[in-house]
């Protein structure tokens, strides 16, 4: 009678006996292999915690962050018990804005990644497949938008937009899937002529369930890598966004707005600015250092490239 097998094992056996088994002993591996980079790891749990603090703002403040206090007792207070980052021109608690401004970040992140990914992925793919006058056509365009700064062009969208926090989204996200598209084109003009390809074209499949079934997947990792290494960007441009006043519009607890808001302090009342330029810091550094860790899991090129002597 044979022992029964631990759940370690029946992920990680080299002969998976569905596909289920073999997607998620694929899975846990990569996570080992994340697991294993302490500096990504770390990069995750400042994501983590921008996460947790976002869902439970309510529960980890004492302030009201949209209203202040008495201005004769309560502006522009230094650090303390009671206001760990002290208080704004407004008297409102800086470590409130702070909090709350965690959940318009993490949302302007989630929103920009959902609409650019899959605009990038689309156009990259179907150039990369189809060639020819189709992806002369996309690539033009995608060279058009490649040409302009992200935030020039964020600028110019926002102001024929409008100003304010959902504006901001829609024009980072039409500034930020180019880079996505080319990515997806190259993986494409790489795999387009594949045995399996090919097989799969004999057979009858449609040059869309080529695309959406078999081609897509095969760019997703390397798309995933390049977005992770974008939040950093798209959290800068956001804050960008914000401190030109074309963001989040007042009294909303955006961080680029709490930095113009406390440049005018610098010199005497530190805190202001410094706090949630802090924060626009920390959040960015934890998603580059994931975004380093998932491309050295994800891309066995990169990897077998920061291998060599």
């Amino acid at each position: 009678m044979t022992a029964p097998i631990s759940r370690r094992e029946w992920l990680l056996t080299e002969q998976p006996a569905s596909r289920r088994q073999a997607r998620l002993g694929q899975t846990y591996r990569t996570w080992l292999a994340l697991r294993a980079n302490r500096l990504a790891m770390f990069g995750l749990f400042i994501i983590m915690a921008l996460v947790l603090i976002s869902v439970f703002a309510p529960l980890l403040v004492r302030y009201d962050p949209l209203t202040g206090g008495d201005l004769r007792t309560g502006r522009l207070l230094p650090p303390s018990w009671d206001h760990p980052m002290g208080t704004d021109d407004l008297a409102r608690d800086i470590y409130s804005r702070v909090i709350y401004g965690s959940r318009l970040t993490l949302m302007v992140v989630a929103l920009v990644a959902v609409i650019a990914t899959p605009i990038g992925l689309a156009v990259g793919t179907t150039a990369g497949y189809l060639g020819g006058w189709v992806d002369n056509v996309l690539m033009r365009v995608t060279d058009i938008f490649l040409a302009f700064p992200r935030l020039i062009l964020a600028l110019a969208f926002v102001s024929a937009l409008g100003p304010g926090i959902e504006n901001a989204i829609i024009a980072i996200a039409i500034t930020s899937w180019p880079p996505y598209a080319r990515l997806a084109r190259a993986e494409t003009l790489t795999i387009r002529e594949a045995d399996f390809i090919n097989a799969i074209r004999l057979q009858g499949a449609s040059s869309a369930r080529i695309l959406w079934g078999h081609i897509t997947p095969l760019c997703l990792s390397s798309v995933i890598v390049r977005v992770t290494l974008d939040m950093a960007g798209i959290i800068l441009t956001a804050a960008g966004l914000g401190f030109l006043g074309l963001g989040a519009q007042p009294p909303q607890p955006e961080w680029g707005a709490m930095v113009a808001t406390g440049r005018r302090f610098i010199i005497d009342q530190w805190w202001v600015a410094t706090m949630p330029g802090i924060a626009i810091f920390l959040v960015s550094l934890g998603f580059n250092l994931l975004g380093d860790g998932l491309r050295d899991v994800l891309d066995p090129k990169a990897a077998d490239s920061h291998n060599e002597p």
